[in-house]
């Protein structure tokens, strides 16, 4: 530092004396204070003016950008910047108010609430957000309150037509809910829903009107018009866990167990202790856990393992029908897929008359019909089944399938030839093929008469084992369509038929046979 200068704050005599400061004798502390004090507010008052100009520029910078991008239609980031202007100058009724006014365009009404009263307190006389806030007031539902705000208006501005008119609405609100009370205390429940209409088209936020022509609807039996008024009351009333186990129990009962699930955790995220909530939710969750782990086995086709978690879910809620309903018919499913088709049969009859519209269950019953050879009934489950769905391609073609099975039946059935199940497999049907070719060996017969009926149906048990060993042919046969029949063939070409034994059945004189078993 250069000799001879001094420090400013030491210049100015800010800091306590030093060796190369004089003393000030009695009294100069004081004396000194007082003079940077002084000298402080000289310079605040220098810099204030600047200061305030910069700030009332960036409130201004706020608003500008705010109404851009609100013309623009971008409201969100339109409300950013009046939450700045907010916070940079809380005595500008305006600006609440401008907010107030992108919150309703955003929906948010119960947020532009607090800005309307804001703004109306920072200037009592502001009768733009008393009209405002007695709109929002009255679609509320909250009569009083509104009617205080358009008497104000209406003080200050008798010919004010629009508060006029709405405070003519308060009163018609008002008489239309004792109205509706009324009918519903009398279960009037159509008039009581009547009325309600015309209320809640006035106050479409009004929670009460909403909770009203809900019972209304559940006492009438409609739960999906019940749930459709009381899902928006869990946003309309604050820490709303009535609603929401309310919603909860709706959807256990229509069989909805996701949707019940998912309505009883916002209880518990309201308040986790909730004892109601919580010992419906554990129910909801056991039996949720149930049916997904069941839905799961099927989506595996590990079918055994899902009839048990079909039957535990059953035994967990006994109560409500639905559920039983849906068990039976997915137990019904899941047999008729083992090809244990009797038990499918008396399974999915008792399902259908559960639920005598479900299509799944005819089109199961008709498969397990169609195992057991019954094909007239599998016709007719497809038929009944085609008559609730017409459009669904999968019933079309099963009908299709068991008509021509049906046809089938009444020709060659490879399958009673043998003497063996649909569900045979190659061991077995080769097995089957054995025993009946020595059987009806025509070289054990004597007679002539005796060998050609041997003959016909030695003939008939080798195309059996041609046809259900060879995986495409049997295929085919089992879609209603038989491989060696004549008119199966395209072009009139017949299919290329090798017999397993060295002799020509179309041909005459004495019979050589000698076999190969596959």
């Amino acid at each position: 530092m250069e000799s001879g200068r001094l420090p400013v704050w030491r210049g100015l005599g800010l800091l306590g004396r030093g060796a190369e400061s004089p003393s000030l004798g009695p009294g100069g502390c004081e004396r000194r204070l007082l003079w940077a004090a002084s000298l402080l507010c000289v310079l605040l008052d220098l810099q204030l003016p600047g200061l305030l100009a910069a700030g009332q520029a960036e409130i201004e910078n706020h608003l500008e950008m705010g109404r851009k991008l609100l013309a623009a239609g971008q409201l969100a980031e339109a409300l950013s910047h009046y939450h700045s202007a907010v916070e940079s100058d809380p005595k500008n009724y305006l600006t609440y108010y401008k907010r107030a006014t992108i919150y309703l365009a955003l929906g948010k009404f119960k947020s532009a609430l607090p800005d309307l009263s804001k703004a109306i307190e920072l200037k009592p006389d502001f009768l733009a957000a008393r009209l405002q806030r007695g709109n929002i007031l009255l679609k509320q539902g909250s009569t009083q309150e509104a009617k205080q705000d358009f008497e104000a208006v209406l003080k200050s501005n008798p010919d004010n037509r629009e508060a006029q008119s709405q405070l003519a609405r308060v009163s018609e609100l008002e008489f239309s809910m004792q109205e509706a009370r009324t009918a519903f205390q009398r279960k009037n429940y159509l008039e009581a829903i009547s009325v309600l209409d015309r209320v809640i088209e006035v106050s479409p936020w009004d929670p009460e009107a909403k909770e009203l022509r809900s019972e209304c609807h559940l006492f009438l039996g409609d739960y999906h018009k019940a749930i459709l008024d009381l899902k928006p009351t869990t946003k309309l009333r604050n820490d709303n866990r009535g609603a929401f186990l309310k919603l909860s129990k709706l959807y256990y009962n229509l069989g909805e167990h996701e949707e019940s699930l998912n309505q009883v955790r916002e209880c518990l995220k309201l308040d986790q202790d909730d004892k109601d909530c919580f010992s419906h939710y554990k129910q909801v969750k056991k039996l949720s856990k149930q049916l997904e782990a069941a839905e799961e086995h099927v989506k595996a086709q590990r079918y055994e393992e899902a009839i048990e978690k079909y039957k535990a879910a059953v035994k967990t809620e006994p109560n409500v029908a639905i559920y039983t309903t849906k068990a039976k018919g997915h137990i019904c499913h899941c047999l008729t897929k083992s090809k244990r088709s009797r038990e499918a049969i008396d399974v999915c009859t008792e399902a259908h008359h559960l639920d005598p519209r479900n299509v799944f269950i005819l089109r199961d019953r008709a498969e397990a019909y169609i195992l057991n050879e019954e094909y007239e009934k599998a016709v007719e489950d497809y038929q009944e089944a085609k008559e609730f769905d017409g459009e669904n391609e999968e019933l079309k073609e099963g009908l299709e399938r068991a008509q021509k099975l049906l046809k089938q039946s009444k020709k060659r059935d490879y399958y009673k030839i043998l003497g063996i199940r649909r569900n045979a497999n190659k061991q077995e049907i080769i097995k089957a093929y054995r025993k009946l070719a020595q059987q009806w060996h025509p070289d054990n017969f004597q007679s002539e008469d005796e060998k050609k009926e041997a003959e016909k149906k030695f003939i008939d048990i080798a195309a059996a084992k041609e046809v259900l060993t060879d995986p495409e042919m049997r295929q085919k046969f089992d879609s209603g369509e038989d491989p060696l029949d004549p008119e199966n063939q395209q072009g009139g070409a017949g299919h290329q038929h090798h017999w397993p034994f060295e002799f020509n059945p179309f041909g005459s004189g004495n019979f050589h046979f000698k076999f190969h078993f596959n």
